[in-house]
């Protein structure tokens, strides 16, 4: 118990034999229970794992951090916050401590470790600065690092905002899921270690692409008339432009421009299918969130 609630720590790991021990053992002096899960290892995490006295989840084969996460968060019954933390040491568990203080404190329902939030702390490769600035762009800068894989949360709050993603995104996904819901999130500083073994299993393009990728569907879920509508209203002012044009250059020289009837032609027909594809798919979402 750690001021009245009970802990659970969570660890999503990837062959992290040699730090996952030390993750376990500075977590355990805060957690009631400790739960890996062993995304597919083939070295001996999970067996470290387990000989320390953590709950171990196996999955046979990588089935990605998104995966992890939801299956760790399902395993958790009996607990009132839940800490996810990764496994190479690159944060601090010496700092679960003030995650929950500071959700206990105000009351939140969610608290981020931020990477972003003082310079002093903001010590991170280039590409993973621009990535993240781009990552806030298309979040509408909600929180300064979505993608911060240490948080502390209730856990009811944890198990309504379970990722569907199977990869990276499923931290955003969360994030944009708390958001529509209405969960207050804080966020504290945190320092976090790059020059630890293996920090990242993909490719860095690969990963921002996969999160990108992610977050664009919520975004396109969350507002699918704007997403579409704008480009289809875009295409029927060129449709109508080039189609008047068209005809006005036809008046005058009796000769048919093909080159303004075809980009009449296919501005129209993009119209016609992004304009089509936003109100279905703003119905299809309004049904099923009423069905909610």
């Amino acid at each position: 118990m750690y001021k009245g609630k009970k802990i659970a720590v969570l660890i999503p790991a990837l062959n992290e034999e040699k730090t996952i021990a030390k993750v376990i053992i500075l977590s355990k002096e805060y957690a009631d229970s400790i739960i890996v899960c062993d995304d597919g290892s083939n070295d001996m995490t999970g067996i470290i794992a387990k000989e320390l006295g953590a709950k171990v989840i196996k999955h046979d084969f990588n089935m990605g951090k998104g995966a992890s996460l939801r299956d760790l968060i399902n395993t958790v019954e009996d607990a009132d916050i839940i800490v996810t933390i990764d496994a190479d040491m690159q944060h601090d568990p010496k700092i679960i401590p003030m995650l929950i203080d500071t959700l206990l404190e105000f009351d939140a329902d969610i608290v981020i470790a931020s990477r972003f939030l003082d310079e002093r702390y903001a010590k991170l490769p280039g590409y993973r600065m621009i990535g993240n600035k781009i990552l806030n762009f298309v979040m509408g800068k909600a929180v300064s690092d979505s993608q911060s894989g240490f948080r502390a949360m209730k856990l009811k709050v944890a198990k309504d905002i379970i990722p569907s993603e199977m990869g990276f995104g499923a931290e955003s996904e969360m994030i944009f899921k708390a958001i529509d819901k209405g969960y207050k999130i804080i966020e504290i500083p945190t320092y976090m270690k790059y020059d630890v073994d293996k920090p990242s299993k993909k490719n860095p393009i690969y990963h921002g692409l996969d999160i990108l990728a992610s977050i664009l569907k919520f975004y396109v879920i969350r507002h699918p008339l704007l997403t579409f509508g704008i480009p289809a209203f875009i295409f029927g002012i060129i449709a109508l432009i080039s189609g008047f044009l068209a005809i006005e250059f036809y008046n005058r020289t009796r000769i048919l421009s093909t080159n303004l009837l075809i980009i009449s032609g296919i501005s129209l027909l993009l119209f016609a299918i992004l304009a089509t594809s936003a109100v279905l798919l703003f119905i299809l979402i309004t049904v099923v969130r009423e069905k909610k």
